[in-house]
């Protein structure tokens, strides 16, 4: 009995319970989008640009089957990071992880709309020895048009800010 029991519970989970009339239901995947993530999708593809150094910068833009967009950095001469961006109900966060070794969790404010401008910012930060240790506390994006985007990260190392902005244009 107890056998019966588990496999009908195994084929609910993989099959999902009945509908009922017939109706259709959004799956997960469609539920978790919004404008505002719709335009980081756009980014999909290949990107070209330089810091506030003058330093070259390469960046890879993919849309995962999940909806999450992720962001692959690549600056000349040094590792390369990954951002990921997602929908967490109004929201958009990123989960940056980071060359110095740490994952910040950045989040934007409530978005129903498309906007140019998102600003995220810190609410938890993974990996850290110190709190006084290198970490990203701020990232603005801006979308300038389709082809041009501005990445502002504010970053906090013992007590003090500094920002490096990064101005990337898509690669044709």
């Amino acid at each position: 009995m107890f056998r019966a029991l588990m496999l009908f519970a195994f084929f609910l989970c993989v099959l999902g319970p009945p509908s009922s009339h017939g109706q259709a239901h959004p799956t997960h995947f469609e539920s978790r989008s919004n404008p505002a993530l719709e335009q980081f999708k756009s980014l999909a593809g290949e990107w070209e640009g330089k810091d506030s150094g003058g330093n070259a910068i390469s960046v890879g833009y993919e849309v995962l089957a999940s909806g999450v967009v992720m962001e692959r950095l690549q600056p000349a001469g040094h590792p390369g990071m990954v951002t990921m961006y997602s929908l967490d109900g109004d929201h958009i966060v990123a989960i940056h992880f980071c060359s110095a070794g740490n994952q910040p969790v950045l989040r934007t404010n409530q978005l129903h709309d498309a906007t140019s401008k998102y600003d995220f910012t810190m609410e938890h930060v993974y990996g850290l020895n110190t709190p006084d240790e290198l970490h990203m506390v701020e990232l603005l994006v801006t979308f300038v048009d389709k082809d041009h985007v501005t990445q502002a990260w504010t970053n906090l190392s013992h007590g003090k800010r500094a920002t490096n902005t990064i101005t990337l244009t898509r690669k044709k």
